[in-house]
């Protein structure tokens, strides 16, 4: 059949089983919305900024594993989509932009709102197209959802044509995808399987450190089943949270720079670590020449290029993890390790950094720990960058699989928002919250209007503390508490500007208004804004210095804490 450029996008994505897309129009994509009329099942999202529609795009396909679609114009509308693709690529995401081009005979004169957007995006996406021939449209579609997904996911850009978009010819969609360059390894080398079993029999110490390629490939069972059945304690990437639950008694939570202490000398002490789906990122490591010192390592991760970059690998197993995974399953041996247990337990006692201060003050721990409880830690949480982020990684008990969502590799703030409403799309029947402070919420809080417009019911807490909290807590500890830029002195009313999206709004002055602030947010269908005005100059404990190792840790001091159950 003949159809035109713009409904063969159209099409494309139908037979993708697109439902949803995040997009905001402009003068070279208008032919495609102009047909997306004709396409009903396609549901499109108007979002205020195209920064949101990707990160929104992004929410989506972490919650949901599968591709997430956003839409921008050209110029200014696809240059916007730079930091969402750069998240998606970081944190290897899939995610499919289409971004309008202006006419192919004015490409390279400088026209109107023309940018060479596959030349911008190169080093920030898996792959990316500039579609010059109508004809190639259904190829060129199939391509970009296929490498999208396969392997390690990442984010693809197909760049269309606006006369591109309205010519018309025979259309025809490949019912395969044959990529010489593309051929990811999913099983695992039995011969570096079976070796990596061995070590753990041998090891006298080991830990596992499980990142986001766990969530990705859907290997929360294999991972808990080696856990278990070699009994092995689990450390967990930022991105690697929600892989394994926060309540198995082998948990040790989040190692690395903000982590918890004992999870970072349990590294240290290690003589095995079994990295599963991670790529050893700085924030981890710290001074790689110092990372786990006595420690064999097997890396297991689909992408060949992220083992041994950072870290000296024994055994490198390159595979999907959930497949390799099962594998190593049935070689590893049942066994116990009971007197390292005890350590790691007598670590836990001596380095409790999952404790909270007993004080009367509002401070963001005891925030995050209440709206845990609360929640029964089942909701999908949603962060934004910096201290709040962390906190959340350290005081919120995520007991249900891929529940957590944030910007790790990039730390882009501002992506909270509009990700958690791409969650929310996606996962309608699992409440979704955001943590977020109160920088980054204002990069992005004009998303607060695309919630009321599709009825969508996301809970937000601003950290508010008045400050970009984690770059002030950078000059606390470095820079002999000067402040330079960091301070926010007319921050807006939020629940004022709540109420002007017509969204309930909260304030918390009070340690004492914190659970009934949260009930009444869950309580309630629609969105909700809580504004917290917490302790302004609150640090997040504890702090290895940036290049330096275990050694050089900043800790809380003990007498200031008690446990709060």
């Amino acid at each position: 059949m003949k159809l035109t450029g713009a409904q063969m996008v159209c099409e494309s994505l139908r037979r993708e089983g697109v439902e949803v897309m995040f997009g905001l129009p402009g003068g070279a994509i208008l032919p495609f919305y102009q047909v997306l009329p004709q396409y009903p099942q396609l549901r499109h999202i108007l979002v205020r900024h195209e920064q949101a529609a990707g990160h929104a795009a992004d929410g989506y396909a972490r919650a949901t594993g599968r591709v997430g679609v956003c839409v921008a114009t050209s110029g200014p509308g696809a240059t916007n989509l730079v930091t969402a693709l750069a998240t998606a690529m970081m944190d290897s995401v899939p995610v499919v932009a289409i971004t309008g081009q202006v006419p192919r005979n004015l490409i390279g004169r400088d026209a109107f709102q023309e940018t060479d957007t596959t030349g911008i995006t190169l080093p920030i996406t898996k792959h990316n197209y500039l579609v010059m021939e109508t004809a190639d449209l259904p190829r060129v579609m199939k391509e970009a959802f296929y490498v999208a997904r396969t392997g390690r996911p990442g984010p693809v850009l197909v760049d269309i044509p606006k006369d591109v978009l309205t010519e018309t010819t025979e259309f025809e969609y490949p019912e395969e995808v044959s990529l010489r360059g593309h051929r990811p390894v999913l099983e695992g080398h039995p011969q570096m399987i079976k070796k990596a079993a061995r070590l753990i029999a041998e090891a006298k110490r080991p830990v596992i450190m499980a990142g986001h390629g766990v969530i990705i490939s859907g290997a929360w069972e294999e991972l808990r089943e080696l856990a278990e059945k070699a009994q092995v304690p689990v450390v967990t990437t930022l991105l690697g949270i929600s892989s394994f639950p926060s309540s198995h008694i082998l948990s040790m939570g989040m190692p690395g720079m903000h982590g918890m202490a004992y999870a970072t000398l349990a590294i240290d002490r290690a003589d095995l670590l079994i990295g599963v789906g991670l790529r050893f990122d700085d924030r981890i490591t710290g001074r790689v020449s110092a990372f786990a010192p006595r420690a064999r390592v097997v890396h297991i991760d689909v992408d060949p290029a992220e083992i041994g970059k950072n870290v000296k690998v024994h055994v490198p197993i390159v595979g999907d993890v959930k497949r390799v995974l099962r594998v190593l399953n049935r070689h590893v041996e049942q066994a116990t390790h009971t007197e390292w247990l005890r350590e790691v337990e007598e670590l836990r006692r001596e380095h409790p950094s999952d404790t909270i201060r007993e004080t009367d003050k509002l401070i963001p721990q005891y925030v995050i720990r209440q709206l845990s409880e609360l929640t029964g830690g089942k909701a999908i949480v949603v962060t934004g960058v910096g201290q709040h982020q962390m906190w959340a990684a350290q005081h919120f008990a995520f007991k249900e699989a891929n529940t957590l969502i944030t910007s790790g590799g990039l730390g882009a703030m501002g992506f909270e928002t509009p990700a958690a409403i791409g969650a929310a799309v996606g996962r309608p029947d699992v409440p979704v919250w955001t943590i977020s402070g109160d920088g980054g919420f204002q990069m992005t809080m004009y998303e607060l209007a695309t919630m009321m417009e599709n009825d969508i019911p996301v809970k937000v807490a601003i950290i508010n503390n008045n400050f970009l909290g984690m770059v002030r807590q950078l000059q606390d500890f470095f820079y002999q508490k000067s402040y330079v830029a960091t301070g926010y002195t007319h921050n807006p009313d939020f629940v004022k500007l709540a109420e002007a999206y017509g969204i309930l709004g909260l304030r918390v002055t009070d340690k004492v208004q914190v659970v009934p602030a949260i009930q009444r947010a869950i309580e309630h269908s629609g969105p909700v804004v809580i504004d917290f005005m917490v302790e302004p100059e609150e640090n997040v404990y504890p702090m290895v210095p940036s290049g330096e190792s275990a050694a050089e840790m900043i800790e809380e001091k003990l007498e200031e804490r008690v446990w709060l159950r």
